[in-house]
């Protein structure tokens, strides 16, 4: 297991990355790329090390803070949640009743593993869960719901660009179970996505010889409850690239492809920063 740990020993809940002067009003969400594992967590796993080790490689989205880290570079600011989601998935509704991929067991606090084995026993004790939501959940969201409101206060508008990966082949627990994936998947909310901004982008990518689809596999962009449906000026749009493009998936280590894909994701920032006003 991997993490930063804090002055109490324990993880950085999520890291806030900005650059030295912020000058575009981007704020990239990386919610899945974080692989620890706190050990009082681990002990209320139900997992062996072998098969948890095999889960995380399913699904942990592999360097994306390090694929996406150009939003930051260019001007720009991140927030990377550093525990696994298999702690906390931050990305989901806190609410289970909210949240689809709860009658899965993979509401925001997983009890079922994506194969559908037993994670967590059930049902979750009501002081475990509210333990993992203070401690990892609400403050990841507080971070965002600041950056965005800073991005408000100094451009008087923001666009959350929310990162990921996802496998080449899909996994059981996914909605989805179309084989054939493309390259880029971009996930849209028809309240913050402006058709404008989401029609750059997929021309950007498919320029570049990518496949591109829209809201398949995955559907939807992540927004600060705060935000979401109650405020325009908030933009949002979800990239998923295919972890085929970069890594290997066996052993998840990157592919000599890396860099490529790398300088595909800056070129394709950069014809965002460069169309700005198509986020207001």
């Amino acid at each position: 297991m991997h993490g930063k740990p804090d002055r109490n020993g324990d993880l950085c809940v999520s890291d806030v990355l900005v650059h030295r002067v912020q000058t575009i009003p981007i704020v990239a969400h990386i919610p899945h790329s974080g692989t620890h594992i706190p050990g009082w967590v681990r002990s209320a796993l139900l997992l062996s090390n072998e098969e948890l080790d095999l889960e995380l490689r399913k699904m942990t989205d592999w360097y994306t803070d390090q694929l996406f880290h150009c939003v930051v570079q260019m001007g720009g600011a991140a927030v990377v949640c550093r525990h696994s989601r298999l702690v906390v998935d931050v990305e989901r509704f806190e609410n289970d009743e909210d949240e689809i991929m709860a009658s899965r067991g993979m509401g925001v606090i997983y009890t079922r593993t994506s194969s559908g084995r037993p994670l967590r026993s059930e049902p979750l004790p009501a002081e475990e869960r509210e333990t993992l939501l203070e401690k990892f959940y609400r403050p990841h969201h507080r971070k965002m719901e600041e950056m965005v409101l800073a991005s408000l206060d100094k451009f008087a508008t923001c666009l959350v660009l929310d990162c990921h990966s996802f496998p080449s082949r899909p996994l059981p627990y996914e909605l989805n179970q179309d084989p054939t994936r493309p390259d880029i998947c971009l996930g849209t909310d028809d309240y913050h996505t402006p058709a404008p901004l989401l029609r750059a982008v997929q021309e950007a990518f498919r320029q570049q010889g990518f496949r591109v689809a829209v809201d398949r596999p995955f559907a939807g962009t992540y927004v600060p409850m705060k935000f979401l449906r109650r405020d325009r000026r908030v933009k949002s749009l979800m990239i998923e690239v295919n972890r085929r493009l970069y890594m290997n998936e066996g052993d998840c280590q990157k592919s000599t492809d890396f860099g490529r894909i790398q300088v595909a994701i800056e070129t394709v920032v950069g014809r965002i920063v460069q169309d700005m006003d198509q986020c207001r």
